[in-house]
């Protein structure tokens, strides 16, 4: 398997990976509604609030991981929010999702950053090390339908403490739909 970072000539290609995939799981309109949010955050996201990982075996694309930045106003840690997660449904339960997160995680640790959140599955996130988190010590950027989901990770040697409030998302994400 092959990690790209390459995501812009993919664009199509990875906002289909998406659509089908959270369509095959969740119903036509989520599926919609994630691949419009993947080919969004590619194609109107400044390339500095934006990392994508994706991964290949033999030119076809298995899965897919988008990271955007969350900032909080009152507080200097680099902060990255992953989510959505893909994994073509042909390839799921093989643990290629983990592999994607773990590599993802260790890129963004190399670059600096200091936590990244997730809004999803405690117990399948939890095995990248994710752990719960309340909104009072890690604020969303809007109410969350879901909060026992919101779950966050240190990448560095310190302990994850509350971040400083409020939080802004990047401009795709800034739609209470996602939360």
């Amino acid at each position: 398997m092959d990690y790209s970072t390459d995501y812009t000539i993919h664009t199509e290609a990875i906002a289909e990976l998406f659509e089908s995939t959270f369509t095959a799981s969740e119903g036509a309109d989520e599926g919609a509604l994630i691949g419009a949010l993947a080919r969004g955050l590619i194609t109107e996201t400044p390339t500095e609030d934006l990392r994508v990982f994706t991964a290949w075996e033999n030119g076809k694309l298995l899965g897919g991981i988008f990271f955007t930045r969350l900032t909080y106003t009152a507080d200097a840690r680099t902060v990255f929010m992953m989510a959505p997660v893909a994994i073509a449904k042909a390839y799921q339960g093989n643990g290629i999702g983990q592999q994607l997160i773990a590599h993802g995680l260790e890129t963004l640790k190399h670059e600096g950053v200091d936590i990244a959140v997730t809004y999803g599955d405690p117990t399948f996130y939890g095995r990248a090390g994710f752990k719960p988190v309340s909104e009072a010590d890690v604020p969303a950027p809007q109410p969350l339908n879901h909060p026992e989901g919101w779950i966050a990770k240190s990448l560095t040697d310190a302990p994850l403490t509350p971040l400083s409030g409020p939080a802004h998302c990047v401009a795709r994400f800034d739609d209470p739909a996602f939360w």
